[in-house]
């Protein structure tokens, strides 16, 4: 699954999504992808299309988010969590979880963290600063 090839990625999420619909068994990241369609009822229709949406651009001027890009996001920031990196980043994801109601609430607080971070980091050409990417969690998980 992983790569550059957005094609590649999102036919992925749409296997993954196919086979969970028909019940067929799913190895553990399936299952975590499942489990984020699952969270996302507004994404089943789009993934219910099959191939229409393997080439879709999904722009800022359609008012719509990439729901690829989205569904990345919760992954990410999940492996995260797990893994407590940057270190401190479950400590304000438990925070923000308990503040807004539920893990997903975090999840969607986090990503505008780390979205910024990515986007800075795509503009500056380095790698993105998890320093600042955590202050930032902190930040939110201290206002709520």
């Amino acid at each position: 699954m992983f790569g550059n090839d957005r094609g590649q990625i999102r036919r992925y999420y749409l296997d993954i999504w196919q086979r969970h619909c028909r019940g067929e068994p799913l190895d553990a990241l399936g299952v975590q992808i499942a489990g984020v369609i699952e969270e996302h009822p507004e994404y089943h229709a789009m993934l219910a299309s099959g191939e229409d949406m393997l080439d879709r651009d999904f722009t800022p001027e359609e008012g719509t988010s990439n729901p690829f890009l989205h569904m990345g996001m919760h992954l990410a920031i999940r492996e995260q969590v797990a893994t407590d990196r940057p270190v401190g980043l479950a400590g304000a994801h438990r925070r923000l979880s308990l503040h807004l109601g539920g893990t997903h609430a975090a999840e969607h607080a986090l990503m505008e963290c780390l979205g910024t971070a990515l986007w800075e980091a795509q503009r500056s050409g380095k790698p993105p600063d998890e320093l600042a990417y955590l202050e930032c969690a902190q930040r939110m998980a201290q206002s709520d």
